[in-house]
């Protein structure tokens, strides 16, 4: 399913993993997850990265959110890399399973091929992306970024706090924010519902065009 994009339905695919075979969609359940794919094992961004997933692994717990890693070497290349994450994180366990795909189906499909790395045999590599999956199976956001700049865990952590409020309430979160500040009141609220919805109350900010559309407030 090339160009997996936000809205899509996540692909119920059969993958081997560190934790065993693993179906995507019984895997997902009925949490957020977290799908992350790595250039390869045994290179230092990757090996970073999936040692701060490991350190944050009680940060998306208590979230409810599940992690699954990706990368196109075998699950034994993995089990060896793991023991290498793991010293050079502090000690933090890899604890998430890491799926394996040889033959890069899986990437095709999940759209985190890298349009210009590749392998010395001429292979496409997968991309540093990432995928977060909502309960109903489908992608909430996606981020993509080069083989040489490793992700900020923070920021993932950041976005996982706003996907999960506005499936609660209809809110979005402004620029910048993080938990705790306010947030804004979705446009299609009618001040009417939005008392209703927000008995906390709200701030609607004066503009020059008079209309109400921005509205603060806080929600857990």
């Amino acid at each position: 399913m090339p160009g997996l994009t936000i809205g899509d339905t996540l692909p119920d695919l059969v993958v081997e993993t560190t934790h065993g075979k693993i179906k995507l969609h019984d895997y997902v359940d009925n949490a957020f997850t977290i799908i992350f794919s790595h250039p390869g094992d045994f290179t230092p961004v990757c090996t970073t990265e999936l040692g701060m997933m490991a350190a944050y692994a009680d940060k998306f717990a208590e979230r409810g959110v599940k992690l699954l890693g990706l990368s196109a070497d075998d699950v034994e290349s993995h089990n060896e890399w793991i023991k290498d994450i793991e010293a050079c994180n502090k000690g933090s366990k890899v604890t998430y399973p890491i799926a394996a795909d040889p033959d890069r189906r899986i990437i095709k499909q999940l759209n985190m091929v890298d349009p210009d790395e590749k392998d010395s045999s001429g292979q496409q590599l997968p991309s540093r992306g990432l995928h977060i999956v909502g309960p109903d199976k489908k992608i909430k956001l996606s981020f993509l970024y080069p083989a040489s700049t490793g992700r900020n865990m923070d920021e993932v952590v950041r976005v996982l706090d706003s996907l999960q409020r506005a499936s609660k309430h209809k809110i979005a979160t402004p620029a910048n924010w993080k938990p705790g500040d306010k947030v804004v009141i979705s446009p299609s609220v009618s001040s009417d519902e939005a008392k209703q919805m927000f008995p906390q109350g709200y701030d609607a900010v004066e503009l020059p065009s008079n209309k109400d559309y921005l509205r603060f407030t806080n929600v857990d």
